[in-house]
């Protein structure tokens, strides 16, 4: 099938669009941009040089993917932003490209950006990402799989949101967010493991209870960061791995992490 482009639309002889791909009225799509098999791009949709979208991706209304950073240091260095198969982008989204930094953005496959979400230069988001209204990431931020942040929360640069984790609505987030967990109030504290979401996603019971044994002895036995996690490893020498992974996570933090 052939791509369809609306005769309003200003899409440049050098894009590369593959079959099937539908542009609406208005939208401007520049050179270096490629687009995948069956991806939609509505109404006043722009994307911009360094845009590699992958397949069926449903963009919405005045969506804006790949335009330069929010970065001064920024001197227009050829940089990419790309989005994975079957990602939706709700209205008025907005992905920059990468810096020089890591030399690109990216947002994985299977995610829903909701309306008003930013996604800043040099961030990476994992697959099967929600991201609710008004969701606004810094610079060199990591959304790890699965994760959920609730709308209007906003995330420092270089902080991390752990796998499988909720953040909920109208939150700070200025540390990292452990994986596995569920975070709210203000301001922000990790108020227990994200048991419901691991169980729809086929985690067995046992290793939600290792999750939950491991946060518990972590957060809610008095000790630091470091002796929490010593604690553990000497009590449960046969760790389970995605306990392992939590650890990694804790202990690779930067800017520490929220307890």
């Amino acid at each position: 099938m052939s791509t369809l482009i609306h005769p309003s639309a200003i899409v440049s002889p050098h894009a590369r669009l593959a079959d099937n791909v539908s542009v609406g009225a208005f939208c401007v799509v520049e050179d270096d941009v490629e687009i995948g098999e069956g991806s939609v791009l509505m109404s006043h949709v722009v994307v911009g040089n360094g845009a590699r979208i992958g397949r069926d991706v449903r963009i919405h209304p005045n969506a804006v993917i790949s335009t330069a950073p929010q970065d001064l240091k920024y001197a227009n260095e050829p940089t990419v932003a790309v989005i994975g198969d079957r990602t939706v982008i709700r209205e008025s989204v907005t992905v920059n490209r990468g810096t020089v930094h890591s030399g690109q953005a990216s947002v994985g496959s299977d995610c829903l950006l909701m309306a008003y979400v930013h996604v800043a230069h040099d961030c990476v988001v994992g697959n099967n990402v929600i991201m609710a209204n008004g969701v606004q990431l810094g610079g060199h931020v990591e959304v790890g799989d699965w994760a959920i942040i609730g709308g209007l929360t906003g995330v420092h640069q270089f902080c991390r949101i752990g796998a499988h984790s909720m953040v909920g609505a109208c939150s700070r987030v200025v540390k990292d967010v452990p994986p596995f967990t569920l975070s709210g109030k203000e301001p922000l504290s990790v108020e227990g493991i994200n048991a419901v979401g691991l169980r729809r996603r086929g985690f067995s019971k046992e290793t939600i209870s290792a999750i939950d044994e491991f946060y518990t002895i972590l957060l809610r036995s008095g000790y630091n960061t470091s002796d929490g996690i010593r604690a553990y490893e000497s009590a449960f020498p046969m760790i389970d791995p995605e306990v392992a992974r939590c650890i990694t996570f804790i202990r690779e933090s930067k800017r520490g992490i929220y307890r």
